[in-house]
């Protein structure tokens, strides 16, 4: 699949096209910025070269077990090659110009500046687009947080029976999983002690009763205990701070780094912890309602690092000379597409907060 073309677009001018390869300075700034990077499984980067690749990936295969008695002719099983496949559809690019007097009179490299500001805008909008696909959320614009319910299919299902969000139905947290609330409306998260009433009032929960629930479907699907992840938003990070401080103490996180790619807490309660500002909200998120209801809502996802692979990479970072004027001119592509393995190893809750 080939890029649309603008119209009257031609091939640069004839002069001094230089390229200087900027993509591991702008790739580290990348990384070290997106919450994506770690929670998700990147054995297909650099299998990708273009948009409108399709990724081809191996289903793992199903295998019976059956009774033996001696003597008992054994038939062997032939196993099935079946696949899905996880397409390249997104791209996005960022292009500045530098000009050689600002450059020179100035005190700062603007390049260097510039590119890491580029690979953050980049890395951005790559958690805001990935954090709604897999919580089964799709963005409305660039640059936004995903608000709108996802029904778009990337490739084919991993598994036949997930929805046209590809998520699981039996994987979803929401009131109905605390004191007979109703389907598909949010949780009403309250720390204990800031309110009466918080363990028998319908839909009402407190933070670690939500966390303590998705832990229990993702035990019920066998998923593994290493490399649970589990993001939440501000707000709700908020509430986990009101239910015990020592909670959100970031001496428990082993790393700078791992600060920095926003994770706060090293394990609770079996998950690693990121705090993210990228997760998809409806109408006016969590504080956009203290009932419960499905208007206003904040998101939270858990799930394994073997749930949601990632195909991405900086296709091309380069610098040429302006033919019109003194400047360098900075552009870089970001090619990658999404995919989700294993439905079964995603969770996902509605709340909103009491307070």
């Amino acid at each position: 699949m080939a890029f649309q073309t603008a119209a009257g677009h031609g091939n640069l001018p004839n002069g001094n096209f230089s390229p200087i390869i900027y993509s591991k300075q702008v790739q580290l700034a990348f990384r070290k910025s997106s919450v994506v990077e770690g929670i998700t499984n990147s054995d297909y980067f650099g299998e990708i070269a273009q948009m409108g690749d399709t990724v081809k990936i191996i289903k793992e295969p199903e295998i019976t077990v059956k009774e033996y008695a001696r003597g008992t002719q054994i038939t062997p099983q032939d196993l099935d090659d079946e696949d899905f496949s996880l397409v390249v559809d997104k791209a996005n690019y960022f292009a500045f110009k530098v000009d050689d007097i600002e450059e020179a009179h100035s005190h700062v490299n603007f390049q260097s500046l510039a590119s890491d500001r580029a690979a953050y805008r980049l890395s951005d909008q790559y958690d805001q687009e990935v954090l709604g696909y897999l919580s089964g959320f799709k963005q409305s614009a660039l640059n936004t947080v995903a608000g709108t319910a996802n029904t778009t299919v990337n490739g084919t299902k991993a598994v036949s029976t997930a929805g046209s969000n590809e998520l699981l139905a039996s994987m979803l947290v929401d009131a109905a999983d605390f004191n007979g609330g109703s389907a598909n409306n949010s949780i009403v998260v309250q720390p204990r002690g800031m309110g009466d009433g918080v363990n028998t009032t319908a839909a009402h929960a407190t933070p670690l009763a939500v966390i303590n629930r998705m832990s229990r479907k993702l035990d019920q699907q066998f998923v593994d205990k290493e490399g649970r992840w589990l993001v939440i938003d501000p707000v709700f990070a908020e509430l986990l701070k009101d239910e015990d401080s020592r909670i959100m103490n970031g001496d428990f996180v082993s790393s700078k780094d791992e600060l920095k790619n926003g994770m706060i807490f090293g394990n609770l309660h079996g998950f690693k912890v990121y705090m993210s500002n990228n997760l998809p909200a409806e109408g006016n998120g969590p504080t956009g309602a203290t009932a419960t209801g499905s208007t206003h809502f904040g998101v939270l996802v858990a799930g394994h690092s073997s749930a949601v692979a990632t195909a991405e990479q900086i296709n091309k970072t380069e610098t040429y000379r302006d033919p019109d004027s003194f400047a360098d001119i900075v552009r870089g592509m970001h090619l990658y597409g999404r995919k989700i393995l294993r439905p079964e190893a995603l969770t996902r809750a509605f709340y909103v907060s009491k307070f």
